[in-house]
């Protein structure tokens, strides 16, 4: 308050100053022009020419900017198209090669049946099977045909009416088709295609639904369709086009792209009277394209809104312009020191400074709102690790990354979308609130254990936490670093048992917390990354990616705690661990050894093996030979081979 009493002593001695001096000037001569009147005048023509420049110019490059991002973006949207439709058909073609193999080695009829039931209950979305060789053999998915009101004799139709199709394909050509016209049922036309393929000694043909690709096609404004090497539509997010089989052939556009080399393109084109712009890419299956397109015009119908709204938006700053000059041309004083010297406490790292207005003027709202920022940077230093906060106001960070040796972390609760409805059915619309205390109660106790072991948290992914030793701070070594990321997992072990002692596994409103913690160790580029409106200080690399999947092997194997090998060579004579089986994860050619953590070999105490770590801990013991290895979208496989 002294620095305060100060600068409102000066502030009077400049305002006795200026109104000796006005009086003086007042006797002398009249003042044309005040200074209030001077600054709107000026500021006034600054607002209309840099304002009305400005919409000019971000009206051009926004468009510039519009057109390289509806590029990449239908590029994008046209390559994920792809992926999907290319895993799609491959799946249905290596469903039936496996299928047909159980047709041969089948003995007889009833297990056929059997097999071929139990198939088409796990994949609703084939209708039939044909199998062409030494003897002909049909399966139909007769749930399939009554469900849509169709005939099934309309598949044995659909079979004679293909049969050189057939033969091509027996001659080993993987050919796509346009089956929907074929079959009209009393819902109408369904949207089927059908495959055909070589198989030993014959040919198949599956015959599978094409709903989902037709729906996905048609998500946001830009539109995908499938066609064959014939230009036939396979699937289109216009449905009719399916229904009709339209044939694109004939375009000019179409041809281009079936006489192209390039396995992938975009271009520019007029397509139905309408320029578009137009990517494609080549799927491996049957000589397939994937087509995405998003119309010119429709890029640009947010620039043309906007350009309108900032003219009215240069009238209104322009009238607010010249309203806060007036009031502001009143008193242009400000206490610079205590802003200043308020600026030096906090690039010190110290953000609970204390400022108070000392008048309700300009002065005084900016003297508040820097009392309101010192107190958002309190704020912010709870948001992210202080240590990084101040490390980057300082600049010790920059933007870029740094190789490191590190420990990297993810937990996750398990059963959290479950929880998180039982919360709904318990508290109604108080239920957001219930669900936030919950968390935060014990996300709180896991940043404790982060911390107290020097890690860092990187972020909060919903109910996942993720985390890092040895990359802004280190414990001395990398082996220092991993022992204490395991520590720290330990830490919340103890810590959710504690918790859910007081807890009943029935209680909807307060359920215990069980979590699955994946760490490895390895060379990851750490640093601030991101844009220049946003950037976090965080890692990436694949030992980033690899702890991640550990994590969601914990619930498979029947864990809390698992680490990697590379962890485990580092600190394993600190640590008590069982050895899990291999997992081969996706990314990797060898399979991951992994390593259950039961305790620190300097603690005397249970748990000593895995078995009491699952008593104390309530976790069944798995059976890992029926673990689901398609979760977490095929990332794993248990297993070494």
């Amino acid at each position: 308050m002294r620095d305060g009493n100060k600068f409102n002593e000066t502030r009077s001695l400049i305002t006795v100053g200026n109104n000796r001096k006005f009086k003086e000037r007042r006797g002398s001569s009249t003042v044309r022009f005040s200074i209030g009147a001077k600054l709107i005048t000026i500021i006034s023509i600054i607002v209309l020419f840099s304002l009305g420049s400005i919409t000019a110019l971000v009206s051009w490059l926004v468009r510039e900017d519009l057109k390289i991002s509806a590029e990449d973006n239908n590029f994008e949207v046209n390559r994920r198209a792809s992926a999907e439709t290319e895993q799609f058909l491959e799946k249905m073609r290596l469903l039936s090669l496996l299928f047909s193999r159980t047709v041969v080695f089948a003995e007889s009829g009833g297990l056929i049946n059997e097999e071929a039931n139990y198939f088409f209950t796990q994949n609703p979305q084939i209708a039939a099977l044909f199998y062409t060789g030494d003897q002909d053999r049909v399966f139909i998915n007769e749930r399939f045909f009554l469900t849509r009101g169709i005939d099934t004799m309309l598949a044995d139709g659909f079979r004679y009416n293909t049969e050189k199709t057939r033969d091509n394909a027996r001659m080993g050509q993987t050919i796509l088709i346009n089956a929907s016209p074929m079959f009209r049922g009393a819902q109408g036309s369904t949207y089927l295609a059908a495959m055909f393929f070589p198989i030993e000694g014959g040919s198949g043909c599956v015959l599978f639904s094409t709903e989902n690709i037709n729906e996905s096609f048609g998500m946001g404004v830009n539109v995908s369709y499938l066609i064959n090497e014939n230009g036939d539509i396979i699937a289109d997010a216009d449905i009719d086009r399916v229904k009709i089989h339209v044939n694109l052939g004939e375009q000019e556009i179409i041809r281009q792209i079936c006489g192209s080399s390039d396995r992938s393109k975009q271009m520019l084109a007029d397509i139905d009277n309408a320029r578009r712009y137009l990517a494609y890419t080549r799927l491996n299956t049957a000589g397939s394209v994937v087509i995405t397109t998003i119309e010119y015009d429709k890029v640009f119908e947010g620039i043309n809104a906007t350009t309108r709204r900032n003219l009215y938006l240069t009238a209104a700053v322009l009238s607010l312009s010249i309203m806060g000059i007036w009031f502001f041309a009143k008193s242009i004083s400000m206490p610079l020191k205590a802003l200043a010297s308020a600026a030096r406490t906090i690039e010190g790292g110290v953000f609970d400074v204390e400022l108070r207005p000392a008048g309700r003027d300009e002065i005084g709202v900016l003297t508040a709102s820097f009392g309101k920022m010192c107190s958002a940077l309190s704020i912010f230093g709870k948001f992210t690790n202080r240590d990084i906060a101040v490390q980057a106001m300082r600049g010790q960070i920059k933007p870029g990354g740094l190789s490191k040796h590190a420990t990297v972390f993810f937990s996750d609760i398990r059963g959290f979308t479950e929880k998180s409805e039982n919360f709904v059915k318990a508290f109604g619309n108080e239920a957001s609130d219930r669900i936030v205390f919950w968390l935060n109660e014990y996300l709180t106790r896991m940043v404790e254990c982060v911390e107290k072991t020097n890690g860092i948290i990187d972020k909060f992914i919903g109910d996942a936490v993720m985390a890092h030793w040895g990359t802004a701070t280190t414990s001395g070594s990398p082996q220092q670093d991993a022992l204490n990321c395991v520590k720290a997992a330990l830490l919340m072990r103890v810590a959710l048992y504690n918790i859910n002692r007081t807890r009943q596994a029935n209680n909807m409103g307060n359920p215990p917390i069980s979590i699955g913690c994946g760490i490895n160790t390895g060379i990851v580029t750490a640093g601030q990354i991101g844009s220049e409106l946003r950037m976090e200080y965080t890692v990436i690399g694949d030992p980033v990616n690899l702890a991640s999947r550990v994590e969601a092997l914990n619930k498979p194997l029947g864990t809390d705690i698992l680490i990697t090998e590379d962890t485990y060579n580092m600190i394993k004579e600190h640590i008590i661990v069982e050895e899990m089986p291999p997992v081969t994860v996706k990314g990797k050619e060898k399979p991951v050894r992994l390593f259950a953590v039961v305790n620190l070999s300097a603690v005397s105490t249970i748990p000593r093996n895995l078995e009491q770590v699952r008593r104390i801990l309530g976790i069944r013991p798995p059976d890992i030979s029926k673990a689901d290895v398609n979760a977490k979208e095929n990332k794993y496989k248990i297993g070494g081979k």
